[in-house]
């Protein structure tokens, strides 16, 4: 696998460079086959996304001009060390008129960054918290 950074030019990866497509068991996407799949030899951490194959996606992203995408490719990456019903929890409070205050925001950030070291996903819950404010966004609303 290369350690340069992908570019426009490795869209797409699976094609242009399939020993970067590796799950977390460190299978390759060209290891997998149908027979393994049938003995039961496959299972859901050779078929997830790894953080890699996010970071990869932002890079090519970023260099087409497209920051905000890779930017988001990047927060994936931080979640894939979240636990689902974490992601959840927050996803919740970022409802509009769901969370109670500012603070409760601030929390779930403070936690997103010291419990996952997830600092992208922690900002991004920090700016909310400050356009909920600005808006009003934090009174029940049901």
């Amino acid at each position: 696998m290369s350690d340069k950074s992908p570019g426009a030019m490795d869209y797409p990866i699976a094609e242009t460079q399939p020993d970067r497509v590796v799950g977390a068991r460190g299978r390759s996407i060209n290891d997998l086959t149908i027979e393994m799949v049938v003995d039961g030899d496959v299972t859901m951490e050779d078929l997830r996304i790894t953080p890699q194959a996010l970071l990869d996606q932002a890079s090519i992203a970023r260099s087409v001009g497209r920051t905000m995408l890779a930017a988001n490719f990047e927060r994936a990456a931080e979640m894939t060390r979240v636990p689902q019903e974490e992601v959840v929890r927050v996803y919740e409070l970022l409802r509009p008129g769901r969370a109670a205050s500012r603070d409760v925001l601030m929390q779930a950030a403070m936690n997103l960054r010291d419990t996952y070291g997830a600092e992208k996903l922690a900002r991004f819950v920090e700016e909310a918290a400050d356009v909920y404010e600005r808006r009003g966004l934090y009174r029940q609303r049901f």
